[in-house]
């Protein structure tokens, strides 16, 4: 993508080009209106991001097409002719029976399960609490459900709120994109006009058009779509002229968690079943996911979830890949070490365009009329919109979650400006590869 030059003014900026921003800019596009996407990266997608190593497309942020059944990506995904694989998650295995035996499998399920309705209870019941509450007391699993938390929120149950954990939508149908993910979405942006390597600074809203001072100069525009991750929000890395401390309360009651993904080549792959899950311990949160040939590759990828990974970020790669091969020469035999190269880290945390993965809602938040979802996609002075996987209320932490924002958002601002939004539609925009 060439470096596209910064415009002195615009109807609509859009600050950020991953899903919710792309899938914002197309819409408007599709309406006729004069849009431009302001990306810091030198790439777009945002988290989802897709690196080639020993021929295959790794993704290092989202790979899974949650709720795929009803996922728009996927559809799009279909149409641009990229291959979709039906290979359902290993999630709920364990390789070997390693650690685990099937019945003591069968135990956890049932206690999971048990642990989803008393979650249920509480939010039918307005409970807005820590959802480690509902933990049984002394129950040999909730180190375990702090694990499983840490895939799913990238943090422990303790930071997240009954009512938005309860809220969460899934139809349990998940795939993948061989090409990856973070292929599929960069490629919707091919059409779209982006402005690489241009991070806002300021936003100064005192008269009436918005001036956004970048790295590459400033831009006028009548309306701002803001699409940033929560915890960037939330710091105040982007400023606001007068400021708008509602708008960074709210940020920061969504922040952001951490999801870590390290990818390794490993020697004599058949040895190991296509597809398959381990779990590196199941005494204590502090443990790794790692998924046994994905694809059937020769490879292992990694997954590090909440304190964990933001210790092991703290430390670096070095430490990232040391705790991976030290949890699988547990489990393996310690010829291991020498059968395991790596190819790929994920460092969201490190990132300071990202400050982390995906956004779960802290106790006390999760309201959703006046929670800090709801707080976060309220329009302000019908001039600035806010939209990603933070704003969703029912498929927040996803790439389609954030599609489905930017297509919200992107509607609003044509009804700001005066435009019909029935008059495009997203499915006339043509997919490039």
């Amino acid at each position: 993508m060439s470096l596209l030059r910064l415009p002195s003014s615009i109807d609509v900026a859009v600050i950020g080009a991953g899903a919710a921003g792309l899938s914002a800019a197309r819409r408007l596009a599709a309406a006729g209106v004069a849009v431009v996407v302001l990306e810091a990266r030198d790439r777009i997608g945002g988290r989802a991001q897709t690196v080639g190593r020993e021929g295959f497309g790794l993704d290092l942020g989202c790979g899974w097409l949650h709720s795929a059944d009803e996922n728009p990506l996927a559809v799009l995904g279909r149409a641009a002719g990229f291959a979709i694989d039906e290979t359902p998650p290993p999630w709920w295995q364990q390789a070997f029976n390693l650690g685990l035996t099937p019945a003591e499998l069968a135990q956890f399920s049932e206690a999971w399960s048990d642990f989803e309705d008393r979650l249920a209870r509480a939010a039918e019941g307005g409970q807005d609490r820590p959802a480690s509450d509902l933990f049984l007391p002394d129950d040999r699993w909730n180190a375990r459900m702090d694990a499983i938390s840490g895939a799913l929120n990238g943090t422990r149950f303790a930071q997240v709120s009954t009512l938005d954990q309860a809220a969460y939508r899934d139809t349990g149908v998940n795939w993948r994109v061989v090409e990856g993910y973070g292929t599929l979405v960069s490629s919707l942006g091919e059409d779209v006009p982006v402005a690489l390597d241009c991070p806002v600074e300021r936003i100064d809203r005192t008269g009436p058009v918005l001036r956004i001072d970048t790295a590459r100069g400033r831009i006028e525009a009548r309306v701002v779509i803001l699409t940033l991750p929560t915890s960037v929000l939330a710091s105040e890395a982007v400023r606001f002229d007068p400021p708008l401390p509602d708008l960074v309360e709210a940020a920061a009651g969504a922040p952001l968690g951490l999801a870590t993904k390290l990818f390794m080549a490993v020697d004599g792959a058949d040895d190991f079943p296509p597809d398959s899950q381990l779990w590196g311990r199941t005494d204590t949160a502090q443990t790794g996911g790692y998924h046994l040939r994905p694809f059937g590759r020769p490879m292992i990828e990694a997954y590090f979830g909440g304190d964990l990974a933001r210790g092991l970020e703290d430390e670096g790669e070095s430490a990232i890949l040391d705790f991976a091969v030290t949890e699988l020469s547990d489990l393996l035999g310690s010829g291991m070490r020498r059968r395991l190269q790596p190819l790929a880290t994920s460092m969201w945390g490190a990132d300071p365009f990202s400050l982390g993965a995906y956004s779960h809602v802290l106790p006390g938040q999760g309201d959703p009329d006046t929670g800090a979802r709801a707080r976060l996609a309220r329009p302000i002075e019908d001039r600035i919109f806010i939209a990603g996987e933070a704003t969703s209320r029912t498929a927040f932490g996803t790439a389609h979650g954030a599609w489905a924002e930017g297509e919200r958002a992107a509607i609003e601002v044509l009804a700001a400006l005066g435009v019909d939004p029935r008059l495009s539609s997203p499915d006339e925009m043509t997919v490039a590869r």
